[in-house]
Formats: structure tokens, sequence, C-alpha cells
């Protein structure tokens, strides 16, 4: 009776379909009565890839592909699996659909794709605001993640981006940003629409600014990500993290206005003058040479605009951070800095370091003439 219900099945789905989508059920039917998986499976991705398609993808999975959805690659099963499940209105119903598709591919041998689908799941039970749920399905799926030599980038991919959601939703900015990160590393960005660029800069830089963990933009500095805030109303905060970087206190003295933009920057105002009085800190310490690092605290009050008063907590604190490592004279007042957290440096930073090195040749010079000079005769000799 399968032979008669499935070509049935797919006869009725054609002729709902729209007519330039037809031809593919021919070839659906021809290549099942051949049983030839590998080419029914592409064609059927294929098909579902193409948005005219939505209507037929539930009827099409619930019946055809669950036929013979043992036999085909479990990974590209749950990929139409989550095609099929965006053409539910409800959540709930998504939600079922889904977590019925995890259970199916639950197996030892597609761990990949009970992953996936797991995951996907996670992703509505975020929607839905039931976190310790999602929490569990994500803490899971990881756990099998980090069981395996190697899986599809497109398996990592959707962990990541589903775990900087639960950690956006729950204000864990830290691990929001490391996620985040992770997730477009295993991406194409022109896979994204602009405007989800941006809505991910956005997100990317309130997280990175906010944490009381993050001081090192580097790796968000150098993501072409960033540039998609270029000619929007946001290119204040692309410029707002330059500052931070090089500690530009005048930068931020120019861009503070537009904070009250967004209510969390505005919340952490005085959290966020802390955080780019450290950077300019640390950025004092990097401009001076290795040599010349014993700071009074009268210099580091002048070039990072804190009372001279609370220089010695300032300093602490960057300590603490690992921003800088060295020792704290409190009978001299003077910061004695030995090494400085490397960061990504802008092209001004660049200049400056390229004036130290000129600096340090032309001592090297001077030193090896003065050897040369008081050594004459125990090179003559």
């Amino acid at each position: 009776m399968e032979n008669d219900r499935i070509p049935n099945h797919l006869t009725e789905l054609r002729d709902l379909a729209p007519d330039e989508l037809q031809h593919y059920f021919l070839q659906f039917e021809d290549f099942w009565e051949r049983k030839l998986w590998h080419e029914l499976t592409n064609v059927l991705v294929e098909y579902f890839n193409d948005p005219a398609s939505g209507p037929q993808r539930i009827a099409l999975f619930g019946t055809f592909i669950k036929s013979f959805a043992d036999k085909i690659n479990q990974l590209k099963l749950v990929a139409l699996g989550l095609r099929a499940s965006n053409e539910y209105k409800g959540q709930e119903q998504r939600l079922g659909f889904l977590s019925s598709l995890a259970e199916r591919v639950n197996k030892p041998s597609s761990q990949d794709a009970f992953v996936y689908a797991s995951v996907a799941a996670a992703s509505i039970k975020l929607r839905l605001e039931r976190y310790q749920d999602a929490r569990q399905d994500l803490d899971h799926a990881e756990s099998i993640l980090d069981s395996f030599d190697s899986v599809e980038t497109v398996v990592h991919a959707s962990f990541y981006e589903v775990n900087a959601d639960y950690y956006h939703a729950r204000q864990e900015f830290a691990a929001y940003y490391r996620n985040a990160l992770r997730y477009l590393a295993c991406i194409d960005l022109a896979s994204l629409s602009p405007q989800d660029l941006q809505t991910r800069a956005y997100d990317l830089s309130i997280a990175a600014l906010v944490s009381d963990s993050i001081y090192n933009f580097g790796e968000l500095l150098l993501h072409p990500i960033l540039d998609s805030l270029n000619g929007t109303p946001y290119a204040w905060l692309r410029d707002l993290l330059f500052a931070f970087n090089r500690g530009d206190l005048a930068a931020w003295g120019l861009l503070e206005q537009h904070m009250g933009q967004d209510a969390l920057l505005a919340e952490k105002a005085t959290f966020l003058y802390q955080k780019i009085s450290l950077a300019a800190l640390t950025e004092t310490a990097f401009r001076r040479p290795p040599h010349d690092r014993a700071m009074g605290f009268d210099v580091v009050a002048a070039s990072t605009n804190v009372k001279e008063d609370e220089i010695e907590h300032l300093v602490m604190k960057a300590l603490s951070l690992g921003l800088l490592r060295g020792t704290i004279d409190q009978v001299a007042r003077v910061a004695r800095i030995n090494w400085v957290q490397p960061k990504v440096l802008d092209m001004t930073q660049v200049e400056g370091m390229r004036g130290r090195l000129k600096d340090w040749d032309a001592s090297v010079n001077q030193l090896g003439n003065w050897i040369e000079g008081v050594g004459k005769d125990v090179w003559a000799a």
C-alpha cells in the first residue's frame, strides 16, 4: 500500500504547489521509486530552500520524508525539519515538532543531528521564556559537542547562536560576547541581512562596553561586522569602542552625549567612566618607554582626569584586572609599571610605537658609538 500512498500524496501536493515548483515532485517520485536516497535528499533540500515551497513543507515532511527518514543523512533530515517547523504559526506547535524530531535522531550514530535539533528546540524555549529548560538543553548539547573530534560547522554555529541568545536574554554580557563572536566565526557574514549585521554589531558593542570583565575589545575592533554601523544612527557606537581602546578621554567627552540613546549605557554611565579611565591609564603606561614607566601620581592624574587621591585605587584596580603589572610606592606616590596588556592598535598608536622604536634604535647606535670610542685601545690590541 505504501507504493500507492506515496505517489498519490505527491500528486496531491504537486497540484497545490506553484507552477514553477511542480517539476520537483516528478523528481521526488522518481528518486523515491529508485531508492536513490542521496539524490532525493539533495533535491528536497533545494526545494525546501525555495521560499515558495513553504505551504507544502509540513505535509511533505510529515508523510513523504518520514517514510524514508532513517535512510538519509540525519543532519540533512534535521535541516529539512527546521525548514518545515518555520511554517507552524504557534511556538508551542513548533516546539512539539522540534522536540519530536530531536527524539527521532537521538541515536548513537547521529548525535550531531540530535544536537542540531535540540538546540533549535532550546531556541523556541527562549522565546517562550522557559530559560531553565533552554539552559538544560544547551548544557546537554555542549557536553555532546565537547566529546566530538569534529562536527559540521552548521551545528557549532547553531549552538553558539542560541547560546549567545540565552546569555543576551539573561544580560550575562561577557558570555554573550564570547558566544556571539564564535557564532560569527562559524558563518559567512554575507548570509546575514544588513539589518541582522547591524543588530548583532550593536549588541556586541553594548556587551563589550558594559561587561565588567571585558577590557580588551581587540577581536571585535578587527571584525568586519563593526563596519555595518558606519552610515547608521549608531556609527557613534563604533567610534566609542575605538575611543575606549585608546583611552581617549577627549573623544569620550564628545561621544558621551549619545549614550542616552541606550538605556543600559545611560544606567552604566559611572562604570563606563571608570572603565575608560583604566584605559587611559594603560595607554599612558604604554606610550612611555619600558625604562621610564615609573609614573608619579600627579602624572597619572593629569593623563586620566582622575583626582590624585584616587590614583592609588585606580592603579590597584588595573593591577587586579591584569591590565598592568607592577608595584605601587605609597610613600613616594609612584606607580612602577613593568608590563602592559597587549591590545589592538589604531594608526595613532602604531605611529607612537614607531617613534619609540626609532628612539630605541638611536639609543642603541649611540651606545655602540660610545663603546667604540672608549674602547679603541682594546680593539687595537
